[in-house]
Order: C-alpha cells, then sequence, then structure tokens
C-alpha cells in the first residue's frame, strides 16, 4: 500500500517539477531584455553595465516564484526517490525463487568403466613422406 503510495507521489511530484520548469520558461522568456548585454561593457555608467533599477513586474515576481517552486520541487523528488525501494520486477522475483541446479555428478569424476562407452580413439595422423635429395 505504501509503495503505491510512494509511487504517486513520485509522479505527482515529477509532474508538477516538469510544469513548474515548462512555466518558468514562459515567463522567463516573455520577459523583456536589459537591453545592450555584453555590448555595454565597453564604457559607460556601472549603472548601465549592472542593469540599472527596475520597477519589479508581475513577470519578475513570476520568476521568481517559479524559480523557487522549481527548486523546491526537485529537493522533494530528490527526497522522495531516495526513499522509494527499487522493488524486484517479476522476472527477478521468479529467477530467484528458482534453485541453483546442484551437479550431480562429483567434481573429481571416475574413469571410464565396463558400462560406460570408452571415448573412440582418435585416427593416426597420416605418414609424412619422405624427401627426395637431389
Amino acid at each position: 500500500m505504501t509503495r503505491d503510495r510512494d509511487g504517486l507521489m513520485y509522479y505527482f511530484l515529477l509532474t508538477l517539477l516538469i510544469v513548474d520548469g515548462l512555466l518558468l520558461a514562459v515567463v522567463v522568456l516573455l520577459q523583456a531584455g536589459q537591453g545592450g548585454g555584453l555590448a555595454s561593457l565597453g564604457g559607460g555608467a556601472p549603472e548601465k553595465v549592472l542593469g540599472g533599477r527596475q520597477a519589479t513586474t508581475l513577470l519578475h515576481q513570476l520568476s521568481w516564484v517559479f524559480g523557487g517552486g522549481l527548486m523546491l520541487l526537485s529537493l522533494l523528488l530528490s527526497l522522495v526517490s531516495s526513499n522509494r525501494t527499487a522493488g524486484l520486477t517479476d522476472v527477478q522475483r521468479q529467477l530467484r525463487q528458482q534453485t541453483a541446479p546442484t551437479p550431480t555428478a562429483p567434481l573429481n569424476t571416475a574413469p571410464p568403466t565396463a558400462q560406460q562407452p570408452a571415448p573412440a580413439p582418435q585416427p593416426a595422423p597420416p605418414p609424412a613422406s619422405p624427401k627426395k635429395t637431389p
């Protein structure tokens, strides 16, 4: 029962994390840029380089909220996934239930007896042809 609940919690948090990440990306892309970027590093006032004081907009606040949510959901998801026990699959369970076959014959086998046929002798190699000397 708790394993099913842990699995549901994991997938619920994972879904929230994906939705939060997508919303964060949309909010960040909708914000107006500072203007200048690296081109403003050539000279000018430090306010222009560091970005002057701007009014906090709704998109700016939402980016902080979604960013914080992303961090919190990531932490919760890592905690839930570390507590999940990796259960065995059905195949692994069946393999563990099967007992390993024990060897029927001892390791030191006796030489073949009259009841057991001896292995067939190997044919002799063909004789070497004599070398002719000139």
